[in-house]
């Protein structure tokens, strides 16, 4: 039973260490990139799309399907 505790323990500590720098990162679409060839006329006239969107549960999600592909919506 120890043994089994020891593996699971050591299994758990090495996915906190892989997975913690992961945490850390640079977010994947910065606030001032380029989103598609439509950006700067959505910027120009003040319809760019919303940096997070909140889904169904209430959690706040990355908008990239509306800043990437359709700009407005």
């Amino acid at each position: 039973m120890r043994k089994v505790a020891r593996i699971v323990g050591g299994i758990v500590v090495v996915a906190g260490v892989a997975l913690g720098p992961a945490g850390c990162g640079d977010p994947l679409l910065s606030e001032n990139e380029p989103r598609s060839q439509y950006d700067l006329t959505d910027a120009a006239r003040d319809r760019r799309a919303p940096t997070y969107v909140w889904d169904n549960k209430g959690d706040r999600q990355p908008n990239i399907r509306g800043r990437v592909l359709n700009g407005a919506e």
